[in-house]
């Protein structure tokens, strides 16, 4: 780092005598060799903070001090104070020009913080894992509230802006605090007592917990696990307002809803008054605006209802003159059916007159005559086409008939039983027999063949 710096091993006698720059020179390489990371801890006096930024103090203890330069580029979160017990980080060095012995600051942090803050994290992830931070079980603010309880210290500056704030919004809002320490031994379980309480005899719509700002050991009553089991496990919606803006406590990670300070809790539960009524003085515009607008439109069919609205006189008359135009159609109608009925009855006289049941017998009667001329007429041409037929066939039937031929003298032998005997082999000596003449019959017996 100093090319120039003496070899350690160089006595003192054998060499020239150093100038003072040279032996600020080698003290500071050899401090900031040997002192190049280092923590030390001590309490903050004699604070400075220039327009430049950077900060310049004094680290002390009972027994010695050491002073301290933290460069702006350094310059973190954490912000020291005077009376702070802090743990610096960085080298040891030496200002030359004055001879100066001082410690280059590179992080600041309160004295005991690292501990805290790794029981923090455990905490924490044991609380998560067991669900106390799952956002399902979180409860909803409610829409209008009408009481806050405040769970927080009676002197400290959180309720002053928690009141300030709702005076300035919505003054009607009521306010119950339960006073707790917020820091110290016992601050965690006065917390966790103070919300059972309200939850026991619920009077307020909302809890605000929390308190100003502070460091992590002012505010460590929020990261109590005894602390984040009381807002879990109560009934009414709780908003954690720890005025730590950057940071979140165990208490916000288990609230309902978290707010960056008690004021900004206040603000998030309160409506704005004056908001309200500007919103009061839109809806009555728009009232009024619509109540004009309605009485327009009455007054618009009202004038309609009057230009239709007549004189009772006027509408009897007019009523008269329907009545007569209607009488004159009427009698009209009934002139022109009975003329159309009486067509309609001379037209079935004359059909009537047209088919009376004399002319109808009469035509019948002439009707029966002609038949019965007709029938006689054809009976007698068929007897006599029957006379003929008969004649005709008498005289085949004569032609071919036995009885003629008896008649020229030939007989009819018949055995007894009646029938005709054409051959002798038929008949037997003794045997009974007819014989049939043209005119009667002859019984005679067989006595010889």
């Amino acid at each position: 780092m100093y090319p120039n710096a003496p070899a350690t091993n160089t006595s003192p006698a054998e060499s020239s005598p150093l100038t003072v720059s040279q032996l600020n020179h080698q003290a500071r390489y050899l401090l900031e060799n040997q002192f190049s990371h280092i923590q030390v801890t001590g309490e903050v006096s004699n604070l400075a903070k220039p327009a430049s930024g950077h900060l310049y103090f004094t680290l002390k203890d009972a027994n010695a001090q050491l002073k301290v330069a933290l460069f702006r580029s350094r310059v973190g979160r954490f912000i020291p104070n005077n009376g702070d017990k802090i743990v610096v980080s960085g080298k040891i060095s030496l200002y030359e020009p004055r001879g100066d012995y001082q410690m280059i600051a590179s992080a600041v942090q309160p004295a005991g913080e690292g501990d805290l803050q790794q029981a923090y994290l455990r905490l924490k992830a044991s609380l998560e894992q067991e669900g106390l931070f799952d956002p399902q079980r979180k409860k909803a603010m409610p829409k209008q509230v009408h009481c806050i309880g405040v769970v927080t210290s009676a002197s400290g500056a959180a309720i002053h802006d928690i009141l300030t704030v709702l005076k300035r919004r919505f003054p009607s809002i009521s306010v119950i605090l339960y006073p707790v320490a917020v820091q110290g031994t016992d601050a965690g379980q006065q917390i966790a007592n103070a919300i059972a309480t309200a939850n026991r005899w619920p009077q307020c719509d909302v809890l605000i917990v929390g308190r100003g700002g502070g460091s992590l050991e002012d505010l460590w009553a929020f990261n109590e696990e005894v602390v984040a089991r009381a807002i879990v496990a109560s009934d009414l919606p709780i908003v954690s307002a720890v005025g730590h803006e950057v940071d979140f406590s165990i208490a916000d990670f288990a609230a309902d809803l978290r707010a960056a300070t008690p004021s900004a809790a206040a603000e998030l539960l309160s409506p704005d008054r004056f908001e309200l009524m500007q919103t009061f003085d839109h809806k009555e515009q728009q009232l009024a605006s619509a109540m004009n607008q309605r009485l327009r439109t009455g007054r618009q069919q009202v004038d309609n209802l009057k230009a239709r609205l007549r004189h009772p006189g006027d509408r009897v008359k007019e009523q008269r003159n329907m009545l007569a135009q209607l009488h004159l159609r009427l009698t009209g109608a009934q002139q022109a059916l009975l003329l159309q009925e009486r067509t309609l009855i001379q037209q079935l006289a004359s059909r009537v007159a047209q088919q009376h049941p004399a002319k109808t017998i009469q035509r019948h009667q002439e009707w029966i005559s002609r038949l019965d001329s007709q029938l006689v007429v054809a009976i007698k041409a068929d007897i006599k086409n029957a006379q003929q037929q008969h004649q005709s066939l008498a005289r085949a039937l004569n032609a071919v008939s036995p009885l003629s031929t008896l008649e020229r003298g030939y007989a009819i032998v018949q055995d007894s039983d009646g029938k005709a005997l054409t051959r002798s082999e038929g008949v037997a000596i003794g045997d009974k027999i007819n014989i049939r003449l043209h005119e009667g019959n002859l019984a005679a017996e067989i006595i010889a063949e």
